[in-house]
């Protein structure tokens, strides 16, 4: 139960400087700034708390993980609320920090655009994540969090603010909607695609990768 909960506190810590970098650098970062940033936290809180928890800091990593079986789905509940919890405080921080409440104005994408870039890119750092972190041809691999850091640099330049917000990650997507920064509808189109990105890339997973009795 200790360590469960030592892992849980990970998510959380990790997720909370994710969203709470994310929606500073909506406000405050210019053009290419901000994606950077983004991806440079993603890269530290990976490599700080991979070891313990796995540093999904994601939803739909930790459903892609479960169906990967490297996750008990009896803790993709407990992973799925810390890493809420975590992007919750941050953006309560947030708010803390500016001082006011309504800074950002609900972006009107188009659906069908924004479901499939969300979907496909978070798919592609999904797929990333579990082929990098999670089997024994790249155990104890240095580049893992380079390269899950990296695959969000590259979707958050191709797709984000474009086609979508550039979430690929319900734990972002619902403080997007907290923020008003998407509509929550739009936010919870966001979420969904997410999920279903996330279980694409275990199947393709699957499907590309050879088990054995180690893995």
């Amino acid at each position: 139960m200790k360590e469960n909960l030592k892992k849980y506190l990970v998510e959380v810590i990790g997720t909370f400087f994710l969203v709470l970098t994310i929606i500073c650098c909506s406000y405050t970062a210019q053009g290419i700034l901000a994606p950077f940033a983004i991806a440079c936290v993603i890269i530290a809180i990976v490599y700080a708390g991979g070891h313990i928890s796995g540093g999904h800091y994601n939803p739909a990593i930790s459903l892609a993980a479960c169906f990967r079986g490297a996750l008990s789905f009896k803790q993709f509940v407990p992973y799925t609320i810390a890493q809420l919890l975590g992007g919750a405080i941050a953006v309560w921080t947030f708010y803390l920090l500016i001082g006011k409440t309504q800074v950002f104005y609900p972006i009107d994408f188009k659906l069908m655009p924004m479901l499939i870039s969300e979907a496909l890119f978070t798919f592609a750092l999904c797929y990333v994540v579990l082929q990098t972190a999670t089997v024994k041809e790249t155990k104890g691999n240095s580049y893992y969090g380079l390269a899950i850091g990296i695959t969000v640099l590259v979707g958050a330049i191709a797709v984000g603010g474009t086609f979508c917000a550039g979430a690929f990650n319900p734990a972002v997507a619902l403080p997007l909607g907290m923020i008003s920064a998407l509509s929550w509808k739009l936010a919870g189109y966001t979420i969904l695609a997410n999920l279903i990105g996330g279980a694409l890339s275990a199947l393709a997973f699957k499907l590309t990768y050879t088990e054995t009795k180690e893995d």
